[in-house]
């Protein structure tokens, strides 16, 4: 039986409504945020409780048809990219918060539930969700386990693995287990770990608990400019140097402030060629101690212009600039590729040096926008997809960038995942050996194979197949 001949099955035990045949509605689903990879399925279903999932899945293994996960659909690497042959299960209904233990400092919730949501259902509790992608006012908490998402915050708060507890998981299988809880750790094997930025290949994720974090006391966002990134990079490293370690520290070179401008009218200071957006947060008399460090850091490496933050209405300004560039790019250029790429900090100003060479060499625009606290690039390689040729030279410098990380000593991703979009990169960073150990540990969870599969590794192996290398004709052929 292929997916759509699961589909009346799938009716039967869903409900005419929670699935969806008609081509041109399972078009809207044909790719995630990033629209380059374009794949429409078979078939969608559209869940909204823990048991419809694992129903859609015990079907896709009982007929050995694939199956990906979506939530909101904004990833970054393609990694929701639905199976032209298979079925895409949408838990975007599922958006309920179904506890908040304000004793335990927890709260569950469905994968539906959107970032920023939770923070706001949480604030009159005095707690907020720490981890805080650009895209929080849209992504879901469930995209976020599978692809282990940071945001700004990341630098002092850690990433999404550092804030989930547990999970309630629907295996390849279709059985629901519980992973992990609310205590802190759990005795055994770190199956938490290992499902948390798994992207969706190890199973689906329906229910997580999460930490929440005490709001803090104060919160103070300063404003630096200057001439050029080498000098921003000087104060990021004098700042981090001094053993000071703000909730954030972001930067953003010229052509990436021309973009947000464009889009937002930010009111950034004219003339800057890059600028650093700084924010403390913890007690007062603390953050006011390192807020006078970080301001004179700043003077002392060339900023011309500091602002301070005077309200929250100031400091969302600041922000706002900062959290919009991804799209604001749209403004000054009809196509871009938004890569993700993570560096030692160290090496923020030779990096970006080469950056721009490879850009002038390879005449395509790059606008730099990234976590420079922790080294995690974002450049946005800009291009006409109009004009021949172009396309492919951007693709050329995105794959160059990520060349430039690994050179360095990082990785290439930090928390967009690798999903379709960086898979063939992935022997550049890891030996035959690691990808094997690798895929072991897929076919442990998922020995036939059918969840969210193509992802992730450059090229398929079979669970069957003996991990190494080989010659002569396939062991299956």
């Amino acid at each position: 039986m292929d997916a759509l001949g699961l589909a009346d099955e799938l009716r039967r035990e869903l409900g005419a409504a929670a699935v969806i045949t008609d081509h041109q509605e399972l078009r809207t689903y044909e790719c995630d945020g990033l629209a380059h990879y374009k794949v429409t399925p078979a078939l969608v279903v559209l869940a909204e409780t823990t048991a419809q999932v694992a129903t859609a899945v015990r079907a896709c293994a009982t007929h050995g048809i694939p199956f990906v996960a979506r939530g909101s659909g904004t990833g970054l690497s393609g990694g929701a990219l639905p199976h032209a042959d298979g079925v895409l299960i949408v838990m975007a209904k599922m958006r309920r918060v179904l506890e908040i233990d304000r004793d335990n400092q927890r709260a569950v919730v469905e994968p539906g539930v959107i970032n920023l949501q939770l923070s706001r259902e949480t604030l009159p509790f005095g707690y907020y969700y720490a981890p805080d992608p650009s895209s929080q006012q849209v992504c879901s908490i469930g995209g976020n386990v599978a692809e282990n998402s940071g945001g700004a915050h990341c630098l002092k708060y850690g990433f999404t693995a550092n804030h989930v507890t547990g999970v309630e998981f629907v295996t390849p299988a279709g059985e629901v287990v519980q992973i992990g809880g609310k205590a802190p750790d759990a005795p055994g094997y770190d199956l938490l770990g290992a499902v948390v930025g798994s992207e969706g290949t190890l199973g689906i994720v329906t229910k997580v608990t999460v930490r929440l974090t005490r709001s803090p006391e104060d919160v103070r966002t300063l404003l630096a400019a200057f001439p050029d990134t080498d000098q921003a990079g000087a104060a990021v490293s004098a700042v981090i140097g001094a053993g000071v370690i703000p909730a954030a520290i972001e930067m953003m070179d010229a052509l990436a402030i021309e973009a947000a401008e464009a889009a937002v009218q930010c009111g950034y200071p004219e003339g800057a060629g890059a600028v650093l957006i700084v924010e403390l947060d913890g007690p007062a008399a603390e953050v006011a101690h390192q807020f006078d460090q970080i301001e004179d850091h700043c003077r002392a490496n060339g900023a011309f212009e500091i602002r301070i933050a005077q309200d929250d209405v100031e400091r969302a300004l600041f922000w706002k600039g900062r959290k919009s560039a991804f799209a604001a790019v749209g403004r000054i250029s009809p196509d871009y590729i938004v890569q993700d790429g993570v560096i030692p900090r160290t090496s923020l100003p030779e990096v970006l040096r080469r950056i721009s060479e490879i850009s002038t060499e390879a005449g395509v625009r790059v606008a730099n926008v990234f976590h420079a606290g922790d080294g995690n690039l974002h450049p946005l390689v800009l291009f006409d997809d109009a004009n021949e040729g172009e396309a492919e030279r951007a693709e050329e410098v995105s794959g160059a960038i990520l060349d430039l990380c690994i050179q360095h000593g990082g990785s290439i991703t930090g928390e967009h995942g690798v999903g379709s979009d960086k898979a063939k990169f992935m022997p550049r960073m890891f030996s035959d050996d690691d990808l094997d150990t690798m895929q072991l540990l897929r076919c442990a969870f998922d020995p036939a194979s059918i969840s969210n599969p193509g992802k992730v590794f450059p090229t398929p192996r079979l669970c069957g197949e003996v991990p190494g290398r080989h010659k002569g004709p396939h062991p299956l052929v």
